[in-house]
């Protein structure tokens, strides 16, 4: 297991205009060889947009990119001509596959945090796709297909435990609160990066909310 503490992420965005982005990969001008990806990760990034803050209209293409909002509310907009408004407990993906492009804002008038992370697609190419699912409850893992993944959300009471997928690839976010991940205390922001992950447990210390991928192939 190789843990990420929240301290060691590359700190980037634009703060002048608001935008404020912590990476966990390389990312943009932040460039390591050896952090690029993890299994189909290839970034998870924190993003905090103040009101008005936001992307204006850009590329991507061969990513599965998976939104997660902790507060406040974002705005998408995408060429494909989907506009959805994403708040805290939905799961918004953009399957960007041979090319899309899109807008994402806080139009508002509170603060805005929210963790995006993209995945590689098993194979490049392909139609644009968009799905949101609205409110996900902790028992309903959240499949993408396209990459070998699927995304579980635990929100932990203080005290409970949880067990983790036994999974080639896990990826563990702790989005707030702490918990004990196979031994290691992780706060928010850490993350860690388990391969061959097998009867792995989590135990919140405190109320704590987690995102784990599991995956499998890298």
């Amino acid at each position: 297991m190789d843990v990420r503490r929240a301290g060691e992420r590359y700190r980037g965005g634009d703060p002048a205009a608001g935008i404020e982005s912590l990476h966990a990969f390389s990312f943009g001008p932040h460039y390591d060889p050896d952090n690029l990806r993890f299994g189909a990760v290839l970034a998870c990034n924190e993003e905090r947009l103040a009101p008005g803050a936001g992307f204006g209209e850009h590329p991507h293409s061969h990513t599965e990119i998976v939104t997660w909002v902790v507060e406040g509310e974002l705005t998408h907009r995408d060429s494909t001509g989907h506009e959805s408004l994403v708040r805290p407990g939905d799961v918004q993906r953009l399957s960007s596959a041979g090319g899309v492009r899109h807008v994402e804002r806080n139009d508002g008038d509170t603060p805005l945090r929210f963790v995006q992370m993209w995945l590689a697609p098993l194979e490049p190419g392909g139609d644009p796709a968009y799905e949101i699912v609205h409110g996900i409850a902790d028992s309903t893992p959240y499949a993408v297909p396209e990459a070998g993944a699927m995304l579980h959300v635990r929100r932990l009471a203080p005290g409970e435990r949880t067990a983790v997928p036994d999974a080639s690839f896990l990826y563990a976010h702790v989005v707030r609160g702490e918990v004990l991940l196979g031994g290691e205390v992780l706060g928010a922001g850490d993350a860690a990066r388990v391969t061959d992950a097998k009867d792995v447990e989590a135990v919140a210390r405190g109320s704590a909310e987690l995102l784990l991928w599991e995956m499998t192939a890298g």
